[in-house]
């Protein structure tokens, strides 16, 4: 049976899907719209996203999409781990700012979801790591936004120092979570 585990945001779910295995491998059911349902999630996916980051250390993020393409993920590993966090960005939420983080591994098959109204980033824990969500909400460039993966404000306990993250120009130049402007989801 999957299991559906709320964070200490309790939007933000850790779901470890049952792996039924015997000499050859094993079997997972990774996304069951009945299933899930069940645990009251209730979400229509329409895109795959799959991502590679070749060196241990590597951050990508804080993104999110606004309305009318607000996006909830549901994230997982395909090969090695990562440290996945969720930032809490919904204007006049009690846990506005708030943010919390799971390990995601390939050998375990943790999903984290990042609901709607939440910023998500993520650092590799091994070289050649590969993440694949879901998400509900079709890409939309014009409704893209970020901040700063290490906002001082946030305090986000990254397992890799500053000065050793691997980060591209775009998300190192990303403005602090106090100077976006409120963003409707």
């Amino acid at each position: 049976m999957t299991t559906i585990t709320p964070l200490a945001l309790p939007d933000v779910l850790l779901i470890t899907p049952k792996r039924h295995g015997d000499a050859r491998g094993w079997f997972s059911e990774t996304w069951s719209r009945a299933t899930l349902g069940q645990g009251g999630l209730d979400l229509t996916f329409v895109q795959d996203n799959q991502a590679f980051s070749a060196q241990k250390g590597t951050i990508r993020g804080f993104h999110f999409q606004t309305a009318p393409n607000a996006q909830a993920k549901l994230v997982r590993v395909l090969r090695g781990a990562i440290y996945d966090v969720a930032v809490d960005i919904r204007a006049g939420s009690p846990t506005y700012g708030q943010w919390v983080g799971a390990e995601l591994t390939a050998e375990k098959g943790e999903q984290l979801l990042v609901p709607r109204g939440f910023g998500h980033a993520y650092c590799t824990l091994t070289d050649d790591a590969e993440i694949f969500y879901k998400v509900d909400g079709p890409y939309s460039p014009a409704n893209e936004g970020g901040f700063l993966w290490c906002d001082p404000a946030l305090g986000v306990d990254w397992p890799v120092s500053l000065d050793k993250a691997v980060v591209n120009a775009r998300d190192a130049a990303l403005p602090v979570l106090a100077d976006l402007a409120s963003v409707a989801f």
